[in-house]
């Protein structure tokens, strides 16, 4: 029946599914999750298992060959999708406190704006970029899974995050890291592996809340997918400012995303610092609607950039008419 490729065929519908199923099971029947043994231990209470795969499969993508101008990028592009999360959730605690603004939390606002679609990035890179901007995704791959979130969180104060619970983060990744650049089938398999984890993972955050949160989250979700798009053009201008003229692209704002796996951050967060625990159930359902609208809108402000920017470099001579033509 291919029922995991017709839901990868959905813009976010690994996530997005199941998390409906769970979420709809546990409104009109929640005794199925607690009915105890294996079944209550997968569904109810098996997100931080799940979260230790998924952590590992993201190490394991890391490829630490990648070397030169694809590290310089990378770097640049990680350092400011951290740099302008943190600030901007700052700013929303500062102006509006613990419960943000227009129900989008400073956890929420982190979460979504430190996280990058990276495979989104790979199929931007191939049309409006070159090789270095594809390698640069070994580095911006850190982005992906809950840690960055997590040294935000803690390193601001927003929320306290003991440094076991850090260090417990980095071990998977660096498990997956270190055995998938030393065995290229075990990277292989991690690949292959991720959409299940996914699936099961997120059915555990989803047998944690009902339709009233997804309801609720609809409206704030879409805000916050709208507004980490439109950080696409502060990445794009901000990334060209560290590029040679020849090197500039409109790659930088092809990180103006919110990954689907950034709807597992809140519970991670959660598991570390408990007092975040009531703020979980709306900022997983909010990264989650983000995600799929930064999915849709991204492409289009990527492919306006790149022509914009390539008609400037032809003016400037340095394309030439008949690369401009082809853009």
């Amino acid at each position: 029946m291919k029922i995991i490729s017709k839901m990868q065929k959905i813009p976010g519908g690994l996530v997005i599914i199941p998390l409906l199923i769970a979420v709809f099971i546990n409104t009109v029947f929640p005794q199925f999750f607690e009915i105890g043994g294996f079944t209550t231990g997968l569904f109810k209470n098996g997100q931080p298992a799940m979260m230790g795969l998924f952590l590992i499969i993201c190490g394991s993508a890391i490829n630490i060959k990648q070397v030169g101008l694809p590290l310089y990028k990378g770097t640049v592009l990680t350092g400011m999708k951290f740099i302008v999360g943190v600030l901007m959730g700052l700013t929303v605690a500062k102006i509006c406190g613990d419960n943000g603004i227009l129900g989008i939390t400073p956890m929420v606002m982190i979460a979504a704006i430190t996280n990058s679609n990276s495979s989104l990035y790979i199929s931007l890179s191939s049309q409006f970029g070159n090789a270095t901007d594809t390698g640069a995704v070994s580095v911006l791959s850190l982005n992906d899974g809950p840690f960055f979130t997590l040294v935000a969180l803690g390193a601001t104060g927003l929320a306290t995050i003991p440094i076991n619970s850090l260090i417990a983060t980095i071990i998977p990744i660096l498990i997956g890291f270190i055995w998938g650049n030393l065995d290229s089938d075990f990277k292989d398999m991690c690949k292959k592996a991720q959409p299940i984890v996914t699936f099961f993972m997120t059915i555990a955050i989803g047998s944690n809340t009902n339709l009233a949160t997804i309801a609720t989250a609809g409206a704030s979700g879409i805000l916050l997918g709208l507004i980490s798009t439109v950080t696409g053009f502060l990445f794009y201008f901000l990334y060209n400012l560290c590029l040679k003229k020849e090197e500039r692209s409109a790659m930088g704002a092809a990180i103006g995303t919110t990954a689907l796996n950034s709807s597992m951050t809140p519970a991670a967060v959660a598991e570390a610092d408990p007092s975040m625990a009531p703020y979980t159930e709306m900022a997983t359902a909010q990264c989650a609607t983000a995600s799929i609208v930064t999915l849709f809108l991204c492409p289009f402000i990527v492919a306006f950039l790149d022509k914009r920017l390539k008609k400037k470099m032809a003016k400037e001579g340095i394309i030439s008419d008949t690369e401009l033509e082809g853009v």
